[in-house]
């Protein structure tokens, strides 16, 4: 089985072949409904605490590239709308903590 310091080696290697930093376009078409997902799976993945392989892995990952990713939910979020939606649900959410 491999370790998070094996997997973390794995996606670096994968992360550095040449043109991995280039940009792409990608004209993404889906409901707000998934957008309001895909935001809370990106922040919810960037938050994540705790000792499981994806939180450890996480740790091995570049801020820059963390902090790009969050900007990803936010310009979706932007772009479908949703930003004072998503604020307030999150609000809800702090409520039941």
């Amino acid at each position: 089985m491999m370790t998070t310091n094996d997997v973390a080696k794995v996606f670096d290697t994968i992360f550095s072949i040449p043109g991995m930093n280039e940009v792409v376009k990608i004209d993404l078409k889906i409901s707000r409904k998934n957008v309001l997902l895909l935001n809370h799976v990106i922040e919810r993945g960037l938050t994540a605490k705790g000792d499981d392989k994806s939180s450890l892995f996480l740790t091995s990952i570049p801020q820059e590239n963390l902090q790009e990713l969050k900007q990803f939910g936010d310009e979706f979020l932007q772009k479908a709308g949703l930003i004072e939606f998503s604020e307030k649900l999150s609000s809800l959410s702090d409520i039941g903590k």
